[in-house]
């Protein structure tokens, strides 16, 4: 095949252009994401019972569906919240890979089958299935520069004119509307006017059914009919209600003297809104703000100039003053940190290029490798295109990582041509004569990096999502780069290589190639003394390096993936229990007025009474969106994420009765709903709300005693003042009350009754019924409010009741149905996710076990749990393939085995250069070690290939180590430092996702220096050793290794 291509140099250049066009279609057909399709799908169930307590809503809703809907197909986890205002949100998390499309199937069914015990209040709302992620993909907030408008107009303007043009869009889950003041026809009714009328509230709520309703009236002249009339005609009448104002106009009752009894008789009709339970502002400006869910499985850059499109499509339509302002957007972190990536690989290829020249000192020679990048790297696009992969964060890793490789075997190529052009032979046998040394090594490395990176592609859970596209990226660009080595590279060098004497090279080439014979003299008579005098010592030293590898690896701190500063992070706020609304919208906003007087802050986006973790409504929490400048804009160390957190936390920690903590998004969207890690503590054995609050706090305390620990928070309050309204039910009886009317009245007064609905601006809003807020102020009030008994009395709810004074929750949740409280938390400053999560461990030991509770880990950690501890065994596998492999081609089992023997080195340096830098050993660290395993092996196959090559020719074992080693130097050298130049980019990179890159990066420049240069001096002194002993063992002297 190789004459071929040396006799048909354009045939062979046809074949790369035919693959580098291929690669351009794909490259402009592929997908953009920052991580492929890795993360879980998820499904959320919400409903809501208007007025009940948190309890009554876990009781009643919550926990029927949670019953039905545990164990669907594909689930992983299941958790859940009820709360004081009458929600109930359950999010079903699935297996990785589980179609979360025939997941929402699965969860609908179940949920069918409990409808039916859910309480006639719920069922009216209906229960809402939605496929989402934790992910938030954008925040878009509308808001009025004016002063004219409020959030309840900005709100519902947002509802009609944008929500609903958001979920036609394809990639969006869900879309909170988080002021959430939606229009209803609220009727407030005058309490003491009704108890002085003798009207009982079923009264309203039958004249409001009846009056504000739709019926088919029928038609007239509609068949059969006697006669043949001359038309058909559709009746109509009026039957629900058009305008707010004709509400106050429904009667109620007729007396015995024909007087009627209106709704503006008893109360008042208004256009208001379904409830008041939040507030949201942007730099102090009313504003609303809405936060787009992406769907599980869907391109968020897509997604992103989709609603982009949509806003400016709406812009027109705005009312003056008002404008919409995109705070956050995902599209912006993934988009620079492309950018960035692409810069790196443009960087790494001018590296390589100086480095190949620097060595080759021929232009000609240089281009041959230079050629074989961008075929190599744009061929590899249409590789990525037919495997249905996308251009991601590890795709374009991968092809920065494989700009070294591609040029490695271009240039052992062109070398070893220049070596046979300098004995003088032409250009086209100087080309065969080479290709006769190098084709075996090419092939050997090749099957060798192949064998290392496609077994490691179908590693199990999270992390095999994460080895996957990047390991068969490399192994694409590899495999393309070894067919255009034994293809284009020799048929180029044919065609217009030349040699240069070496006395004929400028005077700085000609220092340097002196100095390089001198080193490669040197280093080959070092390689001869070291075998002959020093073998042991290099054996003993050799042991020595790998017992120090084992306990380096033992005791590296790891993690799962490296937080990134993506451009924006969230100030969780917490008041004292029961605070109210306005209190904390006031807290919120001076804190959003600290952060935003900081010059890194671009905005800043307040929301009260909504806890963040959970986003359940708490009129004593809140949180602040801090939105940051742009990273081009942030270079200075003080402008760095680590830095902005915690100066404006601690500002922010300055506002008086104010409790706040920083949440950083998830490093992989979608997969949590923060960064850090998320814990769970489970109350399997139901001891109570009040025992788990207090062991939580307990756990608390003792995790932030952990220097491991940065910041620790839970979402669960029993801290909350609440009423129990005791009620005394025989006395209720004797009164003349029925019990369901006592519910009914209380739910209507004080907790609102959702009766029917009404048509507005092609939207359906509720109609609601509620006491005015002057009748439900203080507890006292309680018992002044009246219901009508059986004789058609006022009875006052006092005379039967007693009000008193509690402390509970306002927020129950579950976690695979048992109570539960979610615990965040983040990892100090010099610590591994890793070493956070064998902290937490120590602390759930010591104080959850003992006391009976149970805990369990969600988001990233458990994904990472689940996937098990599996690097092990990958780096097991690959070994053994590679040595399989490798044995395979040389029919030997020491040939291998010598060569197996140089990766332990590359691990050493891999991890003394992550210590180095104080970095963990995460999952891109993990994966530059399962490179390294082929880079090390590498370098070892030039070595041994050519001491082989040696014996064969009749040469003794040591004069052929020493020989290889001498002749080896050069191109080992220039493919090292051609990789190390290439990566060193990563090692150097600033600004999103770079510390991803540092990590990578760092782990396979430590690991390839130290494979160059430990790998140098030790292969050829354990080649001589393993081989002077088989023979001894064998009882042979063949000059093949390959009988052995």
């Amino acid at each position: 095949m190789i004459r071929f291509f040396v006799t048909r140099p354009i045939f062979a250049c046809s074949i790369a252009l035919l693959m580098v066009v291929a690669g351009v279609v794909a490259l402009v057909t592929l997908p953009i994401a920052q991580y492929p399709q890795i993360v879980p799908g998820t499904v959320t169930i919400t409903s809501s019972f208007p007025g009940a307590s948190a309890a009554v809503v876990s009781d009643t809703v919550t926990t029927p569906l949670e019953q039905q809907i545990n164990g669907v197909d594909g689930m992983t986890y299941m958790s859940s919240n009820s709360t004081a205002n009458g929600s109930s949100s359950i999010t079903v998390t699935f297996d990785i890979g589980y179609p979360v499309d025939l997941g929402a199937v699965g969860v609908l069914n179940r949920v069918q089958a409990a409808l039916s015990q859910l309480p006639e209040t719920t069922q009216k709302i209906g229960v809402s299935i939605r496929e989402a992620s934790p992910d938030i993909n954008m925040v878009i907030n509308l808001h009025d520069t004016t002063g004219k408008y409020d959030d309840k107009y900005l709100d519902n303007w947002a509802q009609i004119n944008l929500i609903d043009a958001l979920y036609r869009l394809d990639g969006v889950g869900s879309v909170n509307n988080v002021g959430g003041l939606f229009y209803a026809v609220r009727i407030w009714l005058d309490e003491p006017k009704l108890a002085a009328m003798g009207i009982s509230v079923d009264e309203v709520i039958d004249a409001i059914e009846f009056q504000n309703f739709d019926s088919a009236v029928g038609l007239i002249g509609a068949p059969p009919v006697s006669g043949a009339p001359a038309f058909q005609y559709q009746l109509n009448a009026l039957g629900q209600l058009p305008e707010v104002e004709r509400f106050e106009e429904i009667v109620v009752r007729v007396g015995d003297d024909g007087q009627i009894v209106q709704i503006k008789d008893i109360g008042r009709a208004e256009l208001g809104a379904v409830d008041y339970q939040k507030t949201t502002k942007l730099d102090g400006d009313s504003t609303a703000t809405i936060m787009v869910f992406q769907r599980p499985g869907t391109n968020a850059l897509e997604l992103s100039r989709d609603v982009q499109d949509l806003l400016a499509d709406l812009t027109p339509m705005l009312p003056e003053g008002i404008r919409f302002t995109i705070t956050h957007n995902n599209n912006d972190f993934v988009t620079t940190s492309m950018i960035e990536l692409v810069y790196t690989l443009l960087e790494a290829i001018a590296l390589v290029v100086i480095v190949v020249f620097v060595f080759l000192q021929n232009w000609r020679t240089t281009l041959i490798p230079v050629i074989a990048i961008p075929v190599s790297l744009v061929a590899t696009f249409a590789a990525l295109a037919i495997f249905g992969f996308s251009i991601n964060t590890l795709t374009l890793l991968g092809l920065v990582l494989a700009v070294g490789l591609v040029v490695d075997d271009a240039i052992v190529v062109v070398e070893n041509v220049e070596r046979q052009l300098e004995a003088g032979l032409s250009r086209r046998d100087a080309t065969l004569k080479a290709m006769r040394e190098v084709t075996s090594p090419i092939i050997a490395t090749t099957v060798v990096l192949m064998a290392v990176f496609i077994p490691s592609a179908f590693s199990p859970g999270i992390t095999g999502q994460l080895y996957n596209q990047f390991a068969l990226t490399i192994a694409f660009s590899v495999l393309i780069s070894a067919f255009n080595s034994l293809s284009l590279s020799p048929a180029l060098a044919s065609v217009f290589l030349t040699h240069t004497p070496r006395e004929d090279r400028i005077a700085p080439f000609r220092v340097f190639n002196r100095a390089f014979d001198g080193l490669g003299d040197g280093f080959g008579r070092l390689v001869g003394a070291m075998t002959r005098r020093f073998a042991w010592l290099v054996v003993i030293v050799f042991g020595v390096l790998l017992a120090l590898t084992w306990q380096r690896a033992a005791t590296i701190p790891t993690g799962f993936v490296p937080d990134e500063d993506q451009g924006f992070f969230f100030i969780a706020v917490q008041l004292p229990g029961g605070a109210a609304l306005d209190r904390t919208d006031a807290a919120c906003s001076a804190i959003a007025t600290l952060v935003k007087e900081n010059p890194n802050v671009r905005y800043a986006n307040a929301i009260a009474g909504m806890d963040f973790l959970e986003k359940y409504a708490d009129t004593s929490a809140g949180f602040v969106v801090v939105t940051l400048e742009p990273w081009s804009d942030r270079t200075t160390p003080e402008s760095k994420m680590p830095q902005i957190v915690d100066t404006l936390v601690s500002e922010a920690r300055t506002v008086p009765g104010v409790a706040c903590h920083p949440l950083m998004p998830p490093p992989i969207p979608g997969l949590g709903a923060v960064g850090g890690f998320q814990f769970e503590i489970l109350d399997h054995r139901n001891q109570g709300t009040a025992a788990l609050s207090a062991i939580t706090q307990t756990f608390l305390t003792a995790a932030r005693a952990r220097p491991e620990i940065a910041s620790v928070a839970t979402d669960l309050r029993n801290d909350i003042p609440q009423l129990f309204l005791d009620i005394d039910r025989v006395e209720a009886q004797r009164l003349g009350l029925r019990m369901e009317d006592v519910w009914k009245t209380l739910q209507v007064y004080l907790g609102s009754l959702y009766v029917n609905n009404w048509n507005k601006y092609d939207q359906v809003y509720q109609v609601i019924l509620q006491a005015e807020g002057v009748d439900r102020m203080t507890p006292e009030d309680i018992g002044r409010l009246r219901i009508m008994n059986r004789d058609g009395e006022a009875v006052p709810i006092g005379q039967f009741t007693t009000v008193n004074e509690i402390i509970s929750t306002n927020n129950i949740p579950h976690y695979n149905i048992d109570h539960a409280a979610m615990v965040v938390g983040r990892p100090a400053e010099g610590y591994s996710s890793g070493q956070a999560q064998i902290a937490m461990e120590a602390v759930a030991a010591s104080v959850l076990s003992p006391a009976g509770f149970q805990h369990e880990w969600t988001g990233t950690v458990y994904e990472a749990i689940e996937a098990g501890d599996v690097q092990p065994y990958i780096f097991l596998v690959s070994l053994i393939v590679i040595f399989l492999v490798l044995s395979a081609l040389y029919e030997s089992w020491t040939i291998p085995l010598v060569i197996i023997l140089s990766v332990p080195l590359a691990i050493l340096g891999a991890i003394l250069a992550l210590e180095w830098r104080g970095l963990a050993l995460d999952v891109y660290g993990q994966i530059g070690l399962l490179m390294l395993f082929g880079l090390s092996a590498k370098n070892a196959i030039l070595i041994v290939e050519f001491a082989i090559r040696l014996r064969d020719e009749g040469r003794g074992i040591l004069e052929s180590a020493m020989e290889a080693a001498r002749l080896r130097l050069r191109p080992i050298l220039m493919t090292a430092f051609a990789f190390i130049f290439g990566v060193l980019p990563l090692v150097l990179a600033d600004g999103p996702g770079a510390n991803a890159r540092h990590s990578i990066g760092t782990t396979v420049v430590g690991g390839m220096i130290a494979a160059t240069f430990l790998s140098l001096l030790i292969v050829p002194v354990l080649y001589v050793i393993i081989e002077s002993l088989r023979e001894r063992l064998s009882g042979t002297t063949t000059a093949s290794s390959r009988s052995a």
